[in-house]
């Protein structure tokens, strides 16, 4: 029997079926459904089929499509009869479709819920993904249109197809019989095919991006015929970085005799270039951008810089002219960078790309870094590379991509290119926005897990070009979570620098216990209680007197390192004036040859007014010539402005890296810098930790998943969303094994003592009024009501104090074992996911917001250090001789909370409040749980672009 949705969306285009995909090779296609008006398209592409694909289709000769053939293959109802398509530029490179069948393998509509599917792949797209692609996005549609499992019947031979099916990572069921293989397959998502998907999700992104980073031929599109310009300029960089691939320069103004730019090969179009442009670099204007996307597209170009302005940063009009790009470029196959960009570097010595407005290359380094602000980019590359005034020190970038408006590429896709890129170490990356919460938090967990990912987050408002999703949840909330993934929260650029040096030049300290040593016991104070202030344990400071020499550090330092009592050793260093006392380079080598013997436990220097020593700690990573005699990190002639203020030239990149194992040691001007980066080494290394064994969701035999179904489905047949009563609140929690103390409402006295008889004494009279619930501290709750006559006097001061009990909505409530009130909440944010909360009720969680928050679901050990993570957790614990509580039962109950929100989406926010912890047992005194239709997960679903 056909549901009324599906004769609604019967024979109607379902245009949210249309989506961009990134391919296997990192070039994207658009699948979309087919419709009638696919005709001459379809037939076009069955005629660049070859023989043999053919034959595996049909089983048969199959030279050509017959009317018949184009009709049945073009005229679907959406429901029981599916054909997608994969385009590029808009012609098919591919085509699946699905039709539902009964038991007898005949065509069948609802309820039958099993559908024959079929595939056609060009040859000439084949190994690229493409039915991969289609695979997921039918089987998404078949879920939708009630379509539980698939069929396919495969000639043997067709080992491609078979590996289609068979490695999609769904529960499957295979036969042989008359010379055919036949497959069939559930298509509920299971973690094998989510496993496979992301994979695939991120190979294809990863080599995107790749396509962008390491193109083997550029092409400016834009350059100026005279010096000056964007393009121009852009053209200089490149070039100046000594590009190892072959650059063009592109403009349709040229002469049709100019030949060349700067030593560049010209050409009026990307058309007239001989041989395959990879990357193209667009820096004309917003209305000349469309004419140039169709040059590029019709090479072949496979991605675009587009540094143009004048879109969703310039208000409606120019956020409508973004999405044409990007629906342009992707028709293509093609990914872009910006619009509004700043550009990319890639300073790896078999590419040495330099696409960005950054006038000299940066020296080459294991760091990867990513801003969507072209001034904060160029502000983080200056930072990395200043001395003096700052962190100092060289530590050099492998890639650079600011990203402008991201209107395609984002951070996401970024992210997923450095994963397993071994030029990179450490991320650091200022985030205006986050257009994909959920999507952040998943790759940001998997990278954090293999490398350091030091993240800005932006707090106002998103940039006007940015597309971000709505979220409910507050900035301090998002960052929570950030945190629980493993990515190391930053608040300014400062910090991002400084935990960036110590993480790529370090290894993560092994604890929180701290060495110090140094030549002022004033300075060696000031890091012993910044420490502290940290959460750090630091001993106490070892001073060595401002008359230690070099070898004295040495010596002092090989103590601190090989003490199995000291996971890091902070030294700190003033100038030390007179005979004997040790020149920068000196002590800088004292302190390295003391840590290279203990090369696993981490070493930072704190100094004051020592620009030679900090860098002289560095000078192994400096790949910037020096001449004969120079001491290191003096000022080049060739740039009087002096290294503080410019960035390294480009022939830095030339130089050969220093020695691998080079130790080399960060140097902070502050004490407070030195050891905030210190601290977040730690919490990153114990969080790394941990990560090898997460916990697990446990099972509970108790729980009634059927049940709270079946009680959701009729609760919501009332209506879309609601705030469902009290007692169906309390009969749902029950079959999560959640047991909400019942309350009796008491419109007047005499309601109240006879409530008060049913639950037998003491009791509590509470008001319920909005104004009043939750907030003793108001005097709307008498608790101990021992008899009748207390009660009667406590519903009287009451009613005098507040108003009628109409006004108060008072309740009856049996007494629970005294401990400390605490609250429980859950909330499905529409761009984070499920998130559950937690914190003592009352000031601590709503006057200083001291809640602890975790994605659902929630394992065992994560509920552990839920509990513990907030600032007031010594409460639970017995602080200053007060009687621990059951925190196990607590853990309990969170972890039941979350499988109630993780089995039920339907269930969009849970509020357990009070939920008291008494020494023995927990005791839930409120409830409230609103439902609502589940809203779409995306990250379940088949792998997509965000949509233009």
């Amino acid at each position: 029997m056909q549901t009324s949705a599906d004769r609604q969306d019967r024979h109607q285009y379902p245009a949210h079926w249309e989506a961009d995909v990134v391919l296997r090779d990192g070039g994207t296609a658009r699948i979309r459904p087919i419709t009638v008006d696919d005709a001459g398209r379809l037939v076009s592409f069955y005629e660049q089929v070859s023989d043999e694909s053919k034959y595996y289709r049909f089983f048969a000769p199959y030279p050509r499509l017959s009317a018949k053939d184009v009709h049945r293959f073009t005229h679907h109802d959406f429901v029981d009869r599916v054909g997608l398509a994969a385009t590029i530029g808009g012609e098919f490179i591919a085509t699946v479709r699905y039709d539902r069948i009964g038991a007898d393998g005949m065509p069948a509509s609802a309820p039958a819920d099993e559908a024959e599917v079929a595939f056609l792949v060009q040859d000439a797209h084949q190994g690229r993904g493409v039915a991969s692609a289609l695979l997921e996005h039918i089987a998404a549609v078949a879920r939708e249109r009630g379509i539980r499992r698939f069929a396919a019947e495969v000639l043997p031979a067709n080992n491609k197809m078979i590996k289609v099916f068979t490695d999609a990572g769904y529960t499957q069921k295979r036969s042989f019989e008359d010379g055919v293989v036949r497959l069939e397959f559930d298509l509920e998502p299971t973690d094998r095919s989510l496993a496979v998907q992301r994979a695939r999700e991120q190979r294809a992104e990863a080599r995107s991006v790749r396509r962008l980073l390491v193109p083997g031929s550029v092409a400016v599109v834009g350059v100026g015929r005279t010096p000056g310009g964007v393009g121009r300029s852009i053209l200089g960089n490149i070039r100046d970085a000594g590009y190892a691939g072959s650059l063009h320069a592109v403009n349709r103004v040229f002469p049709e005799d100019l030949k060349e730019v700067d030593g560049v090969p010209a050409y009026r179009s990307v058309r007239d270039i001989q041989g395959p442009v990879d990357l193209a670099v667009v820096a004309v204007p917003a209305e000349h951008v469309p004419a140039v996307v169709a040059e590029c597209g019709e090479h072949g170009v496979q991605g675009l810089v587009v540094l143009s302005a004048g879109y969703a940063e310039s208000g409606a009009e120019g956020r409508e002219r973004q999405r044409a790009l990007v629906r342009h470029a992707r028709a293509y196959g093609m990914r872009i960078v910006g619009p509004n960009a700043f550009g990319i570097i890639n300073t790896a010595p078999d590419v040495r790309l330099n696409a960005s407005l950054a006038p000299e290359m940066p020296r080459p380094g294991r760091i990867g870094l990513f801003a969507q602000s072209g001034a904060i980019g160029i502000a983080l590359l200056s930072r990395l590379h200043r001395r003096g005034g700052g962190v100092t020190g060289v530590t050099g970038v492998s890639t650079f991509v600011s990203a402008g408006n991201r209107a395609d590429v984002s951070g996401n896709d970024v992210l997923q290119y450095w994963y397993d890129d071994p030029e990179t170490d450490v991320v650091l990356m200022y985030l205006e926005s986050i257009g994909n919460p959920r999507k952040f938090t998943r790759l940001a967990r998997r990278t954090a897990a293999a490398k350091p990912l030091v993240v800005v987050q932006g707090t106002g408002a998103a940039p006007q070009g940015h597309a971000v999703r709505a979220t409910r949840l507050p900035h301090a909330t998002v960052s929570a979570l950030l945190r629980q993934a493993g990515v190391i929260r930053v608040d300014t650029i400062t910090e991002l620098v400084d935990a960036g040096l110590l993480l790529a030049r370090q290894p993560l300290p092994a604890g929180p216990r701290v060495a110090i040593l140094g030549n002022s016991e004033s300075l060696g104070v000031l890091t012993y209680d910044r420490c502290l202030a940290e959460g750090l344990r630091p001993s106490r400071p070892l001073d060595l007197t401002t008359g230690a020499t070099a070898e004295d550090f040495h010596r002092a330092l090989a103590r601190a390192l090989a003490d199995d009592t000291c996971d890091s050793v902070v030294v700190t260093a003033i100038p030390a004036i007179g005979e004997g006392s040790p020149g920068d380079a000196q002590l800088a080598q004292a302190l390295r040859s003391a840590a290279a013997a203990v090369p696993g436990k981490p070493v930072l220097v704190v100094h004051v007014e020592l620009g030679g020593l900090a860098e002289a700690l560095s000078a192994a990573a400096s790949t910037a010539p020096q001449a004969a005699g120079k001491a290191p990190g003096a000022a080049d002639g060739a740039h009087p402005s002096g290294p503080a203020e410019r960035l390294p030239t480009a022939e830095a990149g030339l130089k050969d890296p220093p020695p691998e194992g080079t130790r080399l040691i960060p140097a902070y001007p502050a004490a407070e810098r030195a050891v905030r980066a210190l601290a977040e080494a730690v919490r990153y290394g114990q969080w790394r930790r941990e990560a090898t064994d997460p916990g697990k969701v446990p099972e509970y035999d108790d729980i009634d998943e059927k049940g709270a179904a079946r009680l959701i489905g009729e609760l919501l047949a009332r209506g879309e969303g609601l705030t469902i009563p009290a007692a169906e609140t309390c009969e749902l929690l029950v079959k999560y094994g959640v047991h909400v103390r019942r309350a009796f409402p008491a419109p007047t006295p005499d309601a109240a003592a006879e409530a008060a008889r049913a639950l037998g004494y003491p009791v509590a009279l509470k008001a319920t009024a909005p104004h009043l619930r939750h907030r003793a501290d108001l005097g709307g709750v008498r608790l101990d009501l021992a008899d009748e006559d207390q009660l009667r006097r406590a519903y009287a001061e009451l009613t005098e104090l507040f108003g009628k009990p109409e006004e108060l909505r008072p309740v009856v409530q049996g007494m629970a074992p005294r401990g400390v009130d605490t609250v429980v909440r859950a909330v499905i944010d529409p761009a984070a996911g499920a998130v559950l909360s937690f914190g003592l009720a009352g000031a601590a969680s709503q006057l200083l917001g001291d809640m602890a928050h975790r994605l659902v679901p929630v394992t065992d050990r994560e509920a552990t250090s839920l509990v513990r993570s907030i600032r007031t957790a010594p409460l639970l614990f017995g602080w200053r001789g007060s009687t621990p509580v059951d925190t196990p039962a607590l853990e309990e109950l969170l972890l039941r909370v979350s499988r109630l929100v993780d089995d039920h989406p339907e269930v969009v926010a849970v509020t357990l409040e009070p939920v008291v912890v008494a020494p023995h047992g927990v005791s839930v005194l409120g409830a409230t749980v609103r439902l609502a239709p589940p809203p779409a997960r995306d990250d379940l679903g088949p792998r997509t672009l965000p949509a233009y």
